[in-house]
């Protein structure tokens, strides 16, 4: 099974679990056994679910200023659990790669393994939403067949995705490809390199 055949499932599983209550405080009720790389996609597109519906939640035009501001602070810290998590699942690939041997003229790609996977993830999420949109039955033919337009560019847009990822995880057990991860640098998130968290004047 191709690496990416195993995500999309759980993906799947993780976005039509949440949409059973439809709610950003569902406590996530993850299937998987605890630290394998199942319970860690699980847990990355729970993330990404819950924080689709916190964007939506906050662009409502009449929301009341103080939930916004409490609500936008849910969304940066989702933001950094989200980044934490994409980085260890790197470093699953890092351990898992660690022993092959790298041809001299490997080459590095523009991203490492596991941000192509966060696009999947919420790659999966843009399909099942605009899914929900060709399902409907209020709308007019021409947004019905607008939104089955882009929901078959989207499909073909996780096949192609898909095979990208599954052709890098190959070249990287090749030795074709090697992995340099760089941890992210959210300045804004950092007391000491954030100037409005920090008091400069």
């Amino acid at each position: 099974m191709s690496f990416t055949a195993l995500c999309i499932p759980i993906f799947d599983e993780s976005i039509l679990e949440y949409h059973k209550t439809d709610n950003v405080d569902t406590p996530i009720s993850n299937p998987y056994p605890f630290k394998s790389i199942e319970y860690y996609l699980y847990l990355k597109n729970w993330i990404d679910t819950v924080q689709w519906h916190f964007e939506d939640i906050i662009r409502d035009p009449n929301i009341d200023p103080a939930e916004a501001l409490v609500l936008k602070r849910r969304i940066d810290k989702s933001n950094q659990d989200r980044t934490d998590l994409v980085e260890l699942i790197d470093s699953y690939f890092l351990d898992k790669y660690k022993d092959v041997k790298v041809q001299a003229d490997a080459t590095i790609n523009t991203e490492s393994p596991a941000w192509a996977v966060d696009r999947l993830s919420i790659l999966s999420l843009k399909i099942y939403h605009m899914q929900q949109e060709v399902d409907r039955t209020d709308t007019t033919p021409e947004h019905h067949a607008q939104c089955q337009a882009k929901l078959d560019v989207l499909l073909e847009q996780q096949k192609d995705l898909s095979s990208a990822i599954d052709q890098l995880l190959e070249d990287i057990e090749g030795g074709r490809k090697y992995m340099k991860v760089y941890k992210q640098m959210k300045m804004y998130n950092d007391p000491s390199l954030n100037p409005v968290l920090y008091g400069k004047k």
